[in-house]
């Protein structure tokens, strides 16, 4: 079982569609059961303490589950907050932790399979990624920017389905906090044979 923690209205349903989705690529024969995560803004999740209480929270809801707290890097650089926060999950004893820190948005992860996405959620049917899908600062306006059907990219409404078409193998070669993800998801999943 893999509990979470998350910053983002769409994250709560996106995130177990991509656990899922990379667990079934990495490791098909294991089962992974994904309870709701815990929706937090950013500014608890950082916050000392807050955190703490937040993943002691999760854990007694999901006993002896795996803990994973996933965030945007916004203007932080994710090798500085990832470990500053993992420090402090660990520090509430979960069976196995993790921090992962999407570099610069959540969004980001999915530019980096944008050919995959395409046609999807309103999106051109074209979708080419950018050059670095990471050092897109707004990557939420990029999809905006290639929707087709004048719609409004909304994270609640359209990340779940994005997460659901995302091609995990080209996410990862362009991203590399996707990447970790998928290397933090592998280790539990594989561990669990």
């Amino acid at each position: 079982m893999i509990a979470s923690i998350v910053e983002g209205h769409g994250e709560v349903e996106a995130v177990p569609v991509l656990i899922r989705r990379v667990a079934a690529h990495i490791a098909p024969e294991v089962g992974v059961a994904v309870p709701r995560p815990h929706r937090r803004p950013r500014s608890r999740i950082v916050r000392v303490q807050a955190l703490e209480d937040d993943c002691r929270l999760a854990l007694a809801e999901s006993p002896g589950a795996h803990l994973l707290v996933l965030l945007d890097a916004d203007d932080d650089c994710p090798a500085e907050l990832g470990p500053r926060l993992l420090e402090r999950v660990s520090a509430t004893k979960p069976p196995r932790e993790a921090v992962v820190v999407a570099k610069c948005e959540f969004e980001a992860w999915f530019l980096a399979s944008a050919e995959s996405l395409g046609g999807r959620r309103g999106l051109r049917a074209e979708l080419e990624a950018p050059e670095d899908p990471e050092s897109v600062r707004d990557a939420k306006g990029w999809i905006q920017g290639n929707r087709v059907d004048g719609r409004a990219y909304s994270p609640p409404v359209d990340q779940a389905a994005l997460a659901d078409g995302i091609d995990i193998e080209l996410a990862r070669r362009r991203s590399g906090s996707f990447d970790k993800l998928c290397r933090v998801l592998e280790g539990w999943l594989l561990g669990a044979r």
